[in-house]
């Protein structure tokens, strides 16, 4: 094994291995394998959006091989092979039912690990609860008072959003039925981009390791009276801005996180 760059599933998955019995820690290094982009070795290359993975048997159980960087599965394999580049979010949904783990960085990353199927059918059904919807609003606004480990989830959901939105505000808030909680107000949020951005901030707080979490979302303008208050007490996160756009090409099979490709 070889290895000079660390990378941020490197980092997860050695403070994983430093904490077994951390659940926090954990519940990091699944969220930083949905987020980030594997390089699946495959047997032939991509037919639309089929693909064929390699697939090797270990005990019980088929594992697919995947790598974090394209160096490392070229590293692995010796020679060119085709290869389909997923987020671990589809990767996780594609397998998830098939009986197939994976094999992570194997042989050549200090975050190689083999996650068992059961694994992945666990992180699909997690990526897999999305928000529930509710009408409420708040009559008094406060600063917010949450877990640091909560605050960095959200920092790093709400950096992938990038063009998505431009800020947003975390704040404790008062019901009009006297029940509290926190809210996250977003705005200057495309049109179209709400459910996605709300699915990203439910799987921050359910990675960021809470318990008995609750965090209410709402999409707000400028020029909302909300939005003057949040301004005023709220934790302030900023969206990067947008990249220049690219050619537009055929994504690739798995770049659509709700159409992860289909085994073959």
């Amino acid at each position: 094994m070889t290895e000079d760059i660390l990378t941020e599933l490197d980092r997860a998955h050695a403070a994983m291995e430093a904490a077994p019995e951390d659940d926090a820690a954990r519940l990091r290094f699944y969220d930083r394998l949905a987020t980030s982009e594997l390089f699946l070795m495959l047997t032939e290359e991509p037919r639309g959006d089929n693909i064929a993975p390699e697939l090797f048997d270990l005990g019980d159980a088929r594992f697919v091989l995947g790598f974090d960087r394209e160096d490392r599965l070229s590293g692995f394999a010796g020679r060119v092979v085709p290869y389909a580049a997923l987020s671990g979010r589809a990767l996780a949904g594609m397998l998830a039912g098939q009986g197939i783990g994976l094999a992570l960085n194997l042989e050549v990353a200090p975050s190689q690990i083999l996650l068992p199927p059961e694994a992945l059918a666990w992180l699909a059904e997690t990526l897999g609860q999305g928000p529930q919807q509710a009408e409420a609003r708040p009559v008094e606004v406060r600063t917010p008072r949450v877990p640091e480990s909560l605050v960095t989830a959200l920092d790093a959901r709400l950096a992938t959003g990038a063009g998505l939105a431009r800020k947003a505000y975390l704040a404790e808030v008062v019901y009009e039925d006297g029940s509290r909680g926190h809210l996250l107000g977003l705005t200057g949020a495309v049109p179209g981009a709400e459910h996605a951005l709300a699915g990203a901030i439910n799987e921050a707080l359910v990675f960021s390791g809470l318990e008995a979490g609750a965090l209410d979302v709402t999409f707000l303008s400028d020029s909302d009276s909300l939005t003057a208050e949040l301004a005023r007490v709220a934790l302030r996160f900023d969206l990067p801005e947008p990249q220049a756009p690219n050619r537009v090409e055929r994504l690739a099979p798995g770049a659509d996180p709700e159409k992860p490709p289909i085994l073959r």
